[in-house]
């Protein structure tokens, strides 16, 4: 049996796709979504939502197409918006345009949008077609999806560690190879924000910048529940368009705004008393931020997954083992028996082994 070759329809939403990759990370309140316009079997029309969350992608491919749009076909990523909200409705522009056909990756849970988009293009007798690369689509605006759908933040928990399931090694400043760290930098890009515990800052006085060459940086959050980072830390002094903010106990936010060149978050504390992640997700999704990588160390990995709050896990496994270093996460009382993955996937990265995978018990 020869391989299957993608039709018309996967073809020209690959390519909506890659304009909407392009755009990850900047477009947060709003999703990134890309949108090709095509007559009789040509692009003519291109756009992707533009940084900031506008104008949307559908406006700015129609505008590209201008003539060219009437009795065209569509492909948009997500679905078109249909209530009226800065901008005006995505759907009714295409209907103006005189689009003879749309396809959709996959339908937006933002509760306005929700189907509406969809209903108003086949009330103007437009034939419209969902779900194509529809896992992609979604998997591409799984930030938005989540933030819309259970009011906080889609959490990716990233670690590098050995054979033996260390994340430090005495005498090694880095165990994943080059590819994988350049892939972390990509992530970076893509992410709103980008979150460390107090421990893996005074170890490793990190920057969490991106670089890559036309990269940005997100916002970085420290978790610093007892205020125990020097105030001289790189992540408070280097420069950067994406500022730093310290979460802290709120007890503890009149010192920490005297000691810290950083925004501080106060925020109630956890059972253990701890920063209470829960509440600090809520914030930063309030904030409009749609995706956060937690990168280190093992107490907050640990902290993450008994709160419920990991959506992902992305595991870099290097060919080594330490012997000695520290665990990759720490104990967790409320997991007796371990967390399950599902999903689970297995990718090679230069030297290292990339493992994904999603917690059963990611919840609100």
């Amino acid at each position: 049996m020869g391989l299957r070759t993608a039709g018309p329809d996967e073809h020209f939403m690959g390519q909506a796709l890659l304009l909407a990759a392009g755009v990850l990370g900047r477009t947060s309140p709003n999703p990134a979504v890309g949108c090709v316009i095509v007559n009789q079997g040509r692009v003519v029309g291109r756009g992707a939502t533009a940084a900031g969350g506008r104008p949307h992608a559908e406006t700015q491919a129609l505008q590209a197409a201008g003539r060219r749009a009437r009795g065209a076909v569509a492909y948009v990523t997500l679905e078109p918006c249909a209530h009226i909200g800065q901008t005006p409705p995505c759907a009714q522009a295409l209907v103006d345009a005189g689009v003879g056909r749309v396809v959709i990756g996959c339908i937006d849970p933002y509760p306005a949008v929700r189907g509406r988009g969809v209903s108003r293009l086949r009330a103007a007798g437009i034939e419209v077609v969902v779900g194509v690369r529809q896992a992609q689509c979604q998997r591409l605006n799984e930030g938005f999806i989540c933030r819309v759908s259970k009011g906080r933040p889609f959490g990716l928990l990233k670690l590098a560690l050995t054979l033996d399931g260390r994340i430090a090694v005495p005498g090694r400043r880095w165990l994943s190879g080059a590819p994988a760290r350049a892939l972390v930098h990509r992530w970076r890009n893509e992410c709103d924000v980008v979150m460390v515990g107090a421990g893996t800052v005074i170890a490793d006085n990190p920057r969490l910048t991106c670089r890559i060459k036309g990269g940005r940086d997100p916002v970085r959050v420290l978790l610093d529940a007892h205020l125990r980072v020097p105030a001289t830390a790189r992540l408070f002094r280097q420069r950067s368009n994406a500022p730093s903010l310290l979460a802290t106990l709120a007890a503890h936010t009149a010192a920490a705004r005297e000691r810290y060149r950083a925004e501080i978050l106060a925020l109630p504390a956890n059972r253990a008393g701890l920063v209470d992640l829960n509440a600090l997700m809520t914030q930063l999704a309030e904030r409009g931020w749609s995706k956060v990588m937690i990168e280190g160390g093992a107490h907050l990995a640990a902290a993450a997954l008994a709160a419920g709050v990991v959506d992902r896990v992305a595991f870099f496994l290097a060919p080594r083992i330490a012997g000695s270093g520290l665990p990759a996460i720490g104990a967790i009382e409320s997991l007796p028996d371990g967390l399950a993955l599902r999903d689970l996937t297995a990718t090679a990265i230069g030297q290292d082994w990339l493992l994904e995978g999603t917690p059963r018990r990611a919840r609100r």
